[in-house]
């Protein structure tokens, strides 16, 4: 059975705006990403991750610096298995907005950034979004800040061993 010429050129053009990508479909839809669902989520490469020992742990904190790297401050902590020399996860945010993003290798997967001794010093690799330079100290809250202000972007995070 034919279609009548009409609902075949109809047909045509409605296969032809699906896949230009104009109507929002299942394929666009989340993928396994950490943190609790909402419609706003970045795609995150961690890279200089020295061996594939325990978890990448990927902290989001909202736009403030009084809860930047304070326990308790965070929104939450997504985490995946590590893997080298990049680490690749999907990290849902609350809403588009400007968020601070931290990251660590725990390499024991104990749930917690290792530190040295007295000087309280990460003794497993970090980063933070828009790679700061941290040489001497933590980065400033203004130097971490990144912009999403929509889904499916996606940031690089390097990490940094002491």
């Amino acid at each position: 059975m034919t279609l009548p010429r009409r609902i075949r050129a109809a047909a045509a053009a409605v296969l032809a705006l699906a896949g230009s990508g104009l109507f929002a479909s299942s394929a666009q839809a989340a993928p396994s990403c950490a943190g609790p669902a909402s419609d706003t989520w970045i795609n995150i490469v961690v890279d200089g991750v020295r061996n594939g020992n325990g978890l990448i742990a990927v902290t989001l904190y909202e736009d403030d610096s009084r809860k930047f790297l304070v326990k308790h401050g965070s929104l939450y902590v997504g985490r995946v298995d590590a893997a080298a020399p990049e680490t690749r996860m999907c990290l849902f945010v609350p809403r588009p907005g400007v968020y601070a993003i931290a990251v660590y290798h725990d390499e024991d997967a104990s749930g917690k950034i290792n530190r040295s001794g007295v000087l309280g010093i990460p003794t497993e690799g970090f980063g933070f979004s828009n790679n700061p330079p941290t040489i001497a100290s933590l980065p400033a809250f203004r130097s971490v800040r990144i912009s999403i202000p929509r889904s499916n972007l996606s940031t690089r995070i390097h990490l940094k061993y002491p």
